[in-house]
């Protein structure tokens, strides 16, 4: 699982291919601008620039990093270019106040499962609930107690266990989510999303996943980071989110972020 492509070029397909190319992988990444959008790209992060229709060929993994409401404009040519076994990621997320609505999704298809149907290739969740730069910024070595975990679902076993790998190879601990049909748990407005939590506390926030809670809390998160400056720290954002779930409540710091997000809502409305 050595060769990578990854389809997008915004902050979560930055981070997968600057840590990706620091941990030994071969990265090509692609965007619908074409490969001459993407000379800065390549020169921060390693990756090489190819056009969408060469970025299939001859990956183990390919990682789809773009907006939902932008999978069905993929060319049916790139998944059926992938070779047999490749594996195809999906590291996005539904927001409807971004997206536009998607029907199917709103009346209950679980996301995934969605990128799935609309790609006609099975797809394995990861790199979905976790904030971009922190991607790029927070791995640690195994063993360490702060150790960030990251879900990865999917209804192939070995393709499961092989992003896994990977998942673990960029400093993160993995752990098995379970097939695609209970991926929603790691999905945004869950207690699992944006909270960085360590490998004893995030199966437990799974299973406090509420599926009919959720739309609202995503929703309302998107309001609030709409407010924000695009600067706004995101280890700031973990911690209020961290808190809103039940976690470090006893932190000073915690309590000091909600504050600070508080009075930067404050000062937005002005």
């Amino acid at each position: 699982m050595r060769n990578v492509g990854i389809i997008g070029a915004g902050h979560v397909g930055e981070s997968l291919a600057s840590r990706l190319v620091e941990t030994g992988h071969r990265v090509k990444v692609a965007n619908s601008r074409g490969p001459d959008s993407l000379g800065a790209f390549a020169q921060r992060t390693g990756a090489e620039a190819v056009a969408i229709a060469d970025i299939a060929l001859d990956v183990d993994v390919l990682m789809i990093a773009i907006p939902m409401a932008r999978i069905g404009d993929l060319p049916k040519t790139v998944i059926a270019s992938l070779p047999k076994g490749a594996i195809v990621v999906d590291a996005g997320n539904y927001y409807p106040l971004r997206d536009g609505a998607i029907a199917e999704i709103d009346a209950g298809l679980i996301e995934s499962q969605w990128v799935s149907r609309t790609l006609g290739v099975a797809v394995i969740k990861a790199f979905n609930n976790i904030i971009a730069s922190l991607l790029a910024s927070s791995g640690r070595p195994e063993g360490d107690p702060c150790r960030i975990a990251l879900p990865v679902a999917g209804d192939d076993p070995k393709a499961r266990a092989a992003i896994m790998a990977i998942v673990e190879r960029l400093g993160f601990s993995a752990v098995d989510a379970g097939p695609l049909s209970e991926s929603w748990r790691q999905q945004p407005g869950q207690p699992a999303y944006c909270t960085d939590p360590t490998c004893d506390e995030l199966p437990l926030l799974l299973q406090r996943a509420d599926r009919a809670k959720a739309p609202q809390g995503r929703d309302r998160a998107s309001r609030i980071l709409a407010k924000l400056p695009d600067d706004y720290p995101a280890e700031q954002l973990v911690r209020v989110s961290r808190m809103f779930v039940g976690l470090d409540r006893a932190k000073p710091g915690n309590w000091l972020a909600v504050l600070r997000l508080g009075l930067a809502l404050l000062r937005a409305g002005r």
